[in-house]
């Protein structure tokens, strides 16, 4: 792996450009079999994107000849196509060639194409490839490069590579879209507790996964980002919930319900929220935003975080004025009640300790069941 150094930044020349667009252009000797109308594709596996810090060394410089290897595991099953994207990009990336569970991917029946900066890029279905519900695959992507700094997931909490050294980074990959969903196609829009915090690496006990073994079939999104906010942005933690909805929900193919998981970290990050109003108007806008694309929203309350560094009472009492208008006060489709089913019964602004993974704010794998069992299975069907 040849890593490009911030110094060495910059586009491509538009010689390079060019001789590098005849290579990626020219199609195969098999071109992509044309998609059949009325095909249905839903989202079986999915990661939502940030741009990388200076402390995010391989993102933010970016790759020349490198290879990412990612191992993904899937809701459901069916025929597969991937997706790419490169929302906090400056420049185009070369992309391919790839392969998917073994198989050559293609775009347009090409082997390459690039993926223009801020957009994405949706492959040809992978030739002769059908996987089963819940299972591993492997995507091998190449990139020519130099890429420049790389859009990227920090942390999925499973195991890829680099040229064969490991990270838990998912650099451009955001989608695996599939043919076989005959749940519910369900998108998770969160933080921290969603992303998987308090479960083990490479485990699969984050509550979306536990939610999508409950229900065979269902095609689960799983778009949550440690730190992440519903109101502010943040440098580190991304776009707010609302400045991503657009493009983290809302592009999803197939969806059907969206399942909003945010509030902790407006409340405990500073600049803390201490405007329960505030939260609430934020969530109001994205079940209109929602329910103009035709979706079912659910929202979840805003869990118990005493023990959490930031933790105060004053802040507790913020969260449980949004929690009393999430329950009582019509604003989603149905709800999630995430609080009750962390809670302590004793002291409610707490965990219960057996569901705790020891911060106070995130809990353990029991938590994480105790979260998918908060989902009722009725509202996603």
């Amino acid at each position: 792996m040849t890593v490009r150094g911030p110094a060495r930044r910059g586009v491509l020349t538009a010689a390079a450009a060019g001789v590098a667009a005849v290579a990626a252009t020219a199609p195969t000797a098999r071109a992509a079999q044309a998609e059949k109308p009325g095909t249905v594709w839903a989202t079986s596996w999915s990661t939502a994107q940030t741009a990388p810090t200076a402390t995010d060394t391989v993102a933010s410089a970016g790759l020349t000849d490198g290879v990412f290897t990612a191992t993904v595991r899937l809701s459901a099953g069916g025929r597969v196509r991937l997706r790419y994207g490169h929302a906090f990009g400056a420049v185009p990336v070369l992309i391919g060639p790839v392969t998917a569970g073994g198989r050559a991917v293609t775009f347009g029946g090409r082997r390459q194409t690039w993926l223009a900066a801020g957009a994405s890029l949706t492959s040809d279905p992978v030739d002769g490839l059908s996987v089963p519900d819940g299972s591993a695959l492997t995507v091998e992507t190449r990139l020519p490069g130099p890429t420049g700094p790389l859009s990227f997931h920090r942390n999925t909490h499973a195991s890829h590579s680099v040229d064969g050294v490991r990270t838990t980074s998912v650099f451009l990959l955001t989608g695996v879209e599939v043919t076989g969903a005959r749940g519910p196609a369900v998108a998770v829009l969160g933080d921290s507790l969603t992303e998987g915090v308090g479960t083990p690496d490479d485990a699969d006990l984050r509550w979306p996964d536990q939610l999508a073994r409950w229900l065979p079939g269902s095609a689960v999104a799983n778009l949550g980002v440690s730190g992440n906010r519903l109101l502010l942005d943040d440098a580190r933690f991304g776009p707010g919930g609302q400045a991503r909805f657009d493009r983290d929900v809302l592009a999803l193919p197939g969806l059907r319900t969206v399942l909003v998981q945010l509030g902790v970290n407006d409340l405990q990050q500073p600049p803390a929220q201490t405007d329960a109003s505030l939260v609430l108007d934020g969530f109001r806008q994205l079940v209109l935003r929602a329910r103009s694309a035709k979706l079912r929203i659910i929202g979840a309350t805003i869990t118990p975080f005493e023990g959490w560094i930031r933790w105060t009472p004053e802040l507790d009492e913020v969260r449980q004025r949004v929690n009393r208008a999430v329950r009582t006060g019509h604003l989603f489709d149905e709800v999630a009640d995430f609080d009750s089913a962390l809670r302590d019964p004793d002291r409610p602004s707490r965990m219960r300790p057996a569901l705790d993974s020891g911060d106070g704010l995130h809990p353990n794998p029991s938590g994480h069941a105790a979260l998918a069992g908060a989902v009722d299975r009725r509202h996603l069907l």
